[in-house]
């Protein structure tokens, strides 16, 4: 498989675009890696990068983005920052990623058993960590159940999901809020924005769209 080119990005709209993340996660999950030569990759890309999606996830060594939608050299923007959640830089960095470089999909991808998310429902308070796990504890009190304060914890896996699933939206509703860039840009179509949920247990990735 070549790395894409100007002409081959041009061609692919924002629904292809997400198509090709979810044909990815499909070889993923049944481990049936596309053909790449990487190094040829190497030596295509090295006048410039054509990819078509940028995904916003965290930094949990077990949701590298490359890896769970099986992308080569040149294929996607990848940004990661524990909890997954949007700041001034990486706002700038999707809209250079989505105006400049011509990406098409806009992905913001959380995961099950997160530990930022662990840290948010514990409030954890830990040096710098503190100001990162405050960023995402409106996604905690935006969770309405269970009500039982005693529930509403790391050691309750289903709470910690269902968080990690509404921060990843309250994120994109954060995108929108923030970037009138990427706003008007999907408003033109000219990308999409969408979440999606990765399963550490059985590496299927579930889209919000």
């Amino acid at each position: 498989m070549k790395a894409h080119t100007q002409e081959t990005q041009s061609t692919i709209s924002p629904g292809k675009a997400l198509d090709f993340l979810k044909e990815g996660n499909g070889r993923f999950q049944n481990n049936l890696k596309a053909n790449r030569n990487l190094l040829e990759q190497v030596n295509d890309t090295k006048e410039g990068q054509f990819p078509f999606a940028t995904v916003l996830s965290c930094i949990d060594s077990r949701v590298s983005a490359e890896l769970v939608f099986d992308q080569g050299l040149g294929d996607i923007f990848s940004i990661r920052i524990a909890g997954n959640f949007v700041n001034e830089d990486i706002l700038g960095s999707m809209e250079f990623a989505s105006k400049l470089a011509g990406t098409k999909l806009v992905v913001v991808l959380g995961h099950t058993a997160c530990g930022a998310i662990k840290g948010a429902c514990d409030h954890a308070r830990l040096g710098n960590l503190t100001a990162l796990i405050k960023k995402i504890e409106p996604a905690v009190d935006m969770v309405p159940e269970p009500k039982d304060e005693s529930l509403r914890n790391s050691q309750n896996d289903e709470f910690v999901d269902a968080v990690a699933a509404k921060n990843v939206l309250m994120t994109i509703d954060n995108i929108y809020e923030r970037s009138e860039v990427l706003r008007d840009m999907e408003a033109n179509g000219d990308i999409r924005i969408v979440g999606g949920m990765y399963d550490l247990a059985s590496g299927a990735v579930t889209f919000f769209d």
